[in-house]
C-alpha cells in the first residue's frame, strides 16, 4: 500500500510556491484542524453547510482517518520554514447506502482562484476512477458561487435538492 500512495502525491507550483498535493493521514489531525480554524466565516459555512466555528479533535481524527477504500482525502500543503501547512483538501466519503460517494473541496481563502480546487479535485477524481467509483456527488448552497464554478469546468450535473430550496447536488458520473 505504501508504494501506491507514493504514487498518488504530486508537486504543483501556485504563484511562484511547491504545493503538494498527497493523501491525508491520521498524522494530518493538528495540521487539518488548523486549517479548518483559519478559513473565514463564510468558507467554513460552505464547506460545512452551516455555521461549524469549531470541530472537536474527534472530529477532525475522523475527517483524517481515511481507508484509501470507502473515504480518501487528499490535502493540499506547502512549506514554509520546514513546517507543513494544510492550503486545501479534497476529500470523499462513501453513502449510507454505498452506492455512491459523497465529495467535498475546500481552499484556504488566500489561495483560492488559482485552480488549486480544480487541481485537488482532479486527484480525487482520478483516484476514484481508479477505484472503481462509479458517483461522485456534493450538496452545496445555491449562492456557493465559486463552487458552481468549479464543478461546471469539471462537467458536473447540478440538479436542485428536493428537500431544501437552498441548496443543489452536485454529481459525476465516473
Amino acid at each position: 500500500m505504501m508504494l501506491a500512495i507514493s504514487k498518488l502525491k504530486q508537486i504543483e507550483e501556485i504563484d511562484g510556491k511547491q504545493v503538494l498535493i498527497r493523501p491525508m493521514n491520521l498524522d494530518d489531525a493538528e495540521k487539518e484542524r488548523d486549517f479548518i480554524e483559519t478559513l473565514s466565516p463564510q468558507s467554513r459555512h460552505y464547506r460545512f453547510l452551516g455555521g461549524v466555528a469549531h470541530l472537536s479533535i474527534e472530529d477532525v481524527i475522523e475527517l483524517c482517518d481515511i481507508d484509501y477504500e470507502n473515504k480518501m482525502a487528499f490535502a493540499a500543503t506547502v512549506t514554509d520554514i520546514g513546517i507543513e501547512k494544510v492550503i486545501g483538501v479534497s476529500r470523499y466519503a462513501v453513502n449510507q447506502y454505498g452506492d455512491s460517494y459523497e465529495f467535498s473541496v475546500v481552499v484556504a481563502d488566500e489561495w483560492q482562484n488559482k485552480g488549486l480546487g480544480t487541481m485537488l479535485m482532479k486527484s480525487l477524481i482520478k483516484y476514484a476512477r481508479e477505484q472503481g467509483v462509479t458517483r461522485l456527488f456534493s450538496v452545496d448552497f445555491t449562492d456557493n458561487y465559486k463552487m458552481k464554478s468549479l464543478v461546471n469546468d469539471l462537467g458536473m450535473h447540478v440538479e436542485k435538492n428536493p428537500n431544501d430550496s437552498t441548496q443543489v447536488i452536485y454529481s459525476l458520473y465516473l
